[in-house]
């Protein structure tokens, strides 16, 4: 694209439009089974023990990839055949998490929560299956330069999502009752569902390599006669729903490059987040402050920044958007250190808060670009669920030794180490930008495995 002029319409496609309906309906359910909950468990006298076990159902987000070959390959009748396989998985999961959420709320904590805690598990469940297939009709349904346009606005809407399921839904508690709060989060699904009806089924040419592929794997099962047939039917699809998908992306040329750039590129950006709200409250800030412009000032500058994230990659393309994107969010860490520096001044953090998740939101909506760009339109939903589950586990491996270096080091040094934390990713990227000079603008998974 030659204008930025040009490069803003990729946010009036009307596919991508869709996307921002589909994020909300992917974000509604998370706070319903994590901190809005927490806070209905809290006022019904449950202990602190109990309410932190419960965190264990949202681990359904975290393995989702473990069933994410069914959303790729297995037919749902009479929804696949009506509307498609990918948009019959999303009615389906958009009408248990709506069901699920309607459960949850006409449960009991108190007198039973065994049942409470088995509602929340399959909300989870629901949930995390329907952000397998959103991601996978997300990739799918937009060409790779409105990929970050499309990763902008799944995180706007999903952000818009949470402030309804969280602020929203305690609003509605507070003047009616918990059930009727998770019952409006249900009707808001109705968003989802509708956004899913008014668009069309993606096309998906690269299936019919994917199935000569598993139809010399069905022949080949078919010549064991020592196996039962329901066992060579059993292999002979676990070949094709697994087994392609992953030897699909670990037999191309630098898989192991990708993978730790993928490890890596928000390296510094964890370390940061993980002791953000401790360096808060030792630094003085009181918890109003922090609430006001950390949190509610704070997700309005993450959403500009996924925004503008996706322009970039429509004007720039997704590798050049991801040095962009990565030089700024770690130059934002340095900002930490000049408020460690000036101690609780309220306005500087209101800098401070711009700064970071300005860049943060830029950040990532050029790695969700990135990230979909990845995915064989055979494979989409088990390996963009693969890759995501991947980073998501870094992130978290990664940051968790972020509290052992904060307790050895002062705040201005363990800034500068977050720092100096994303130099790593920002080198793996500039050597994959050398190994695929023609995907500077693009990197795609079709064009690598058309190298091998």
């Amino acid at each position: 694209m030659t204008s930025w002029s040009h490069s803003l319409a990729v946010y009036l496609d009307r596919r991508v439009i869709s996307i921002l309906f589909l994020g909300f309906s992917s974000g509604l359910p998370l706070l319903l089974v994590y901190g809005t909950l927490s806070a209905w468990l809290t006022e019904e006298g449950l202990s602190l023990t109990v309410i932190g076990l419960f965190s264990w159902a949202s681990t359904a987000y975290a393995f989702k990839w473990l069933w994410s070959p069914l959303v790729d390959k297995l037919p749902l009748p009479p929804l696949t055949n009506l509307l498609g396989q990918r948009r019959g998985w999303m009615i389906a999961a958009q009408l248990l998490t709506a069901g699920a959420m309607l459960g949850l709320g006409s449960s009991d904590p108190a007198a039973n929560v065994w049942v409470t805690a088995g509602w929340a598990v399959l909300l989870a469940f629901a949930s995390a299956t329907q952000d397998i297939v959103i991601d996978a009709y997300r990739v799918e349904i937009l060409e790779e330069e409105k990929l970050g346009a499309g990763a902008g606005n799944i995180v706007l809407g999903y952000r818009l999502a949470m402030l309804a399921s969280g602020g929203g839904a305690l609003v509605i508690a507070d003047a009616a009752s918990w059930f009727w709060a998770y019952a409006a989060m249900a009707a808001l699904m109705g968003v989802g569902m509708l956004t899913c009806l008014l668009n069309r089924e993606p096309a998906r040419p690269h299936l019919e390599r994917a199935t000569v592929a598993e139809q010399r794997a069905v022949e080949w099962m078919d010549r064991q006669a020592h196996m039962g047939r329901r066992t060579r039917q059993t292999l002979g699809w676990l070949y094709g729903a697994v087994v392609l998908p992953l030897s699909d992306f670990f037999t191309r040329k630098h898989w192991l490059t990708i993978i730790l750039f993928i490890a890596f590129y928000k390296y510094g950006d964890a370390l940061l987040g993980v002791m953000a709200n401790p360096f808060y409250i030792e630094t003085g800030f009181t918890k109003t402050e922090i609430g006001l412009v950390s949190k509610s000032y704070g997700v309005a500058m993450t959403i500009v920044g996924g925004l503008v994230g996706g322009l970039l990659v429509a004007k720039m393309g997704i590798m050049r958007s991801l040095l962009v994107c990565g030089i700024l969010q770690a130059a934002s860490n340095l900002v930490f250190v000049a408020q460690a520096m000036i101690g609780p001044d309220v306005s500087f953090l209101v800098v401070t808060i711009s700064v970071e998740n300005l860049t943060g939101g830029m950040g990532t909506a050029a790695f969700v670009a990135y990230l979909s760009s990845l995915c064989n339109l055979a494979y989409t939903a088990t390996q963009y669920a693969l890759v995501s589950s991947f980073m998501a586990f870094a992130r978290t491996f990664f940051a968790s030794a972020g509290g052992w270096v904060a307790d050895n080091v002062d705040w201005v040094t363990y800034f500068l180490i977050s720092t100096a934390a994303a130099i790593p990713g920002l080198a793996l990227l500039l050597w994959m930008m050398h190994l695929f000079p023609r995907e500077n603008r693009q990197v795609t998974v079709s064009a690598l495995a058309d190298d091998d």
